[in-house]
Formats: C-alpha cells, sequence, structure tokens
C-alpha cells in the first residue's frame, strides 16, 4: 500500500496517475485537504483505495497498516503565504511527524522540497546535502522547504532513527494538467494560456534588473509528467537517498514559453506584452534557475526531460483546448 499525501493536488494527482497507469498500481491512500472545489476532478480518473483528510492521516495510521511507502507531497506551495505558524504546522511539523513514523516503521520516505531553497541562486544550484547552511530562501514558503531538508540531514548525521530510504526531490518550476486550482501559484504557462484566449495577449512582468532584458528572465521549467516519472524512479531504486533536484537541467527564459505558447495554439506572435512586477514579489522574485541534475543521473534516471517546446505542446494541444482539461 502507498501513502500519497497532497494526492489532489498537481504533482500528487500526476503521480497517481502514473502509479494508476503505467505502473498499474491502485492500492493507494490518497491524503489531501481539498480547499479548492475544482481539486475533486483531479482525482476524477484516478483508482485508489481511499481518500483520507489531513488530520485523519495519523489516527488511521495508529492501526498499522502495511504500508510500503510514503510519498509525502503535501505542503502549503503559495510563495506568497506571510503566516508562518501556517507553514510551520503544515510544512514542517507535519513533514517531521510523518518522518518519525516512517523511521519508526521502516518505511521509505519520499517527499517534496522545492528549488525555493536555493533563493536567488547567489550559490549556484547544487543539491548537495553539505550546502544546505548557505542558501538563502527569499520568501517564507522557500524556507519552510529549507528548514525541514535541514532538519532531516541532521537526524541523518546524527545517527537517528530514519527511514530505510528518504528522498528530498526540489522541485523547479513545474507546470501541465491539474494545476488549475492553484489560482495566483499556477505556472505562468497556465495564466499565459488564459490570457491570450480570453484577452488575445499573454503578459510577462518586465524585468527590474538592468542585467536582465524583459522576458529574459530565465526558469528550469519541468513538465509535471517528467516530475512524477522521476520521483516514482525511487520505488524502484529503494537503495538511493538523500535530496534532488528535479527539473530539466537548461534554463528558458519566458519569452521562448510565451512564443511556444503561442505557436502550439496558432496564435498571434504579437500578442506579448510586459508589466510592471507586483510589488509584493519584488525583491522575492528568482531571475535565474537551472537545476544540476548530475545526481539524478547518477542513480540511473536517464529519461530525457521535455523542453520548453515539446511540454507545452502536449499541455497545450492535449489538455488545455481541450472540453476536459484533467488528466
Amino acid at each position: 500500500m502507498i501513502i500519497l499525501t497532497g494526492g489532489a493536488g498537481m504533482i500528487g494527482s500526476v503521480i497517481a496517475w502514473h502509479l494508476n497507469t503505467i505502473l498499474n498500481r491502485k492500492d493507494i491512500i490518497i491524503v489531501d485537504n481539498m480547499r479548492h472545489p475544482d481539486q475533486k476532478n483531479n482525482l476524477s480518473k484516478r483508482s485508489y483505495e481511499d481518500y483520507l483528510d489531513i488530520d485523519d492521516l495519523f489516527p488511521w495510521l495508529e492501526k498499522k497498516q502495511e504500508i510500503e511507502v510514503i510519498i509525502h507531497m503535501g505542503a502549503i506551495s503559495a510563495t506568497t503565504e506571510t503566516d508562518f505558524n501556517k507553514l510551520l504546522n503544515q510544512n514542517i511539523r507535519y513533514s517531521q511527524n510523518l518522518w518519525r513514523y516512517a523511521a519508526q516503521h521502516q518505511i521509505p520516505f519520499l517527499y517534496a522540497s522545492s528549488a525555493a531553497t536555493y533563493g536567488g541562486g547567489e550559490f549556484g544550484f547544487d543539491d548537495n546535502e553539505s550546502e544546505l547552511s548557505k542558501l538563502r530562501p527569499l520568501n517564507a514558503y522557500g524556507y519552510s522547504k529549507q528548514f525541514f531538508d535541514q532538519w532531516v540531514v541532521q537526524q541523518v548525521l546524527a545517527k537517528e532513527k530514519k527511514p530505510p530510504q528518504w528522498c528530498s526531490f526540489k522541485f523547479f518550476n513545474v507546470y501541465g494538467p491539474n494545476e488549475y486550482h492553484k489560482k495566483r501559484m499556477a505556472s505562468v504557462v497556465f495564466h499565459a494560456f488564459n490570457q491570450l484566449k480570453k484577452e488575445g495577449e499573454i503578459r510577462l512582468f518586465k524585468s527590474d534588473r538592468k542585467d536582465y532584458q524583459d522576458g529574459m528572465q530565465l526558469r528550469d521549467f519541468v513538465y509535471v509528467k517528467d516530475a512524477a516519472a522521476a520521483v516514482l524512479h525511487f520505488l524502484s531504486h529503494k537503495d538511493h537517498s538523500g535530496i534532488y533536484n528535479v527539473g530539466t537541467g537548461k534554463a528558458s527564459n519566458f519569452k521562448a514559453l510565451a512564443e511556444s505558447l503561442v505557436k502550439s495554439v496558432d496564435g498571434n506572435p504579437n500578442a506579448i506584452k510586459y508589466i510592471d512586477m507586483p510589488i509584493d514579489l519584488k525583491g522575492k522574485y528568482q531571475y535565474f534557475t537551472e537545476a544540476n541534475i548530475k545526481k539524478l543521473k547518477d542513480v540511473g534516471y536517464t529519461k530525457p526531460f521535455l523542453n520548453i517546446t515539446e511540454g507545452i505542446k502536449d499541455y497545450a494541444t492535449n489538455y488545455l483546448i481541450k472540453s476536459d482539461t484533467y488528466l
């Protein structure tokens, strides 16, 4: 049996899709706290044994079920969240309690971290456990993920009881189907598509740094199907533990993203416009991210990642323009 927290979220629901359709697994317990009514659609095509609210998981676990792995994708993922008490409870304490349960019962523990932990990228984007203390996240969400990563590594170094396998996945800019409930936190691809459809234009943030032209900010955009596949690679490679970047390894600029989307839906090439960056993002906005994925490759993950053009083509033509947009 597989425990999948955050299973009604974007990455979680696509992990469930991968388990169902590629690995032929249906013995899944989905755990989440569906705040948006549309999230139920993320699970409408999935097969699973049961659904639990996040507050019901630990009482359920007291029954000592036979669990193969805990895949912990659940978290507050809004980079604009300023209430650190919420982040403390859901992104840190809940994760610590799950870790302790996995350690006590010797269950592999795979969990979501974030490239937001790298902050402005002053120290690069290397998934090196020994370099964690150097990182300076730009927002409270990134700090909550950084805190838990550091806590996990401290447990391991102190030789405290730990799960037989543990993996932290630093997801870079994930986009793709089933992100529709995320509102402002949905990917720029999703927002750009809706702008183009409703208003005939795509609005990108202007740069407020002299070393970047408008639209030339760079991010490592990774398609959600690829992100899910990278996580589930570790189900059959239980001898590997550590922190792993999940990205394509190649940064793309926002202008190229917008041009790829326009081309995929036969839109107007002159539809791209530039707007001022919101005040609450200034000073907290990553201008460059690019995953170093050598560690991921070194543990045997050789499946190629879709580039931005390939990922957007699948997302736009097979989901966004369809009447049923869900995977």
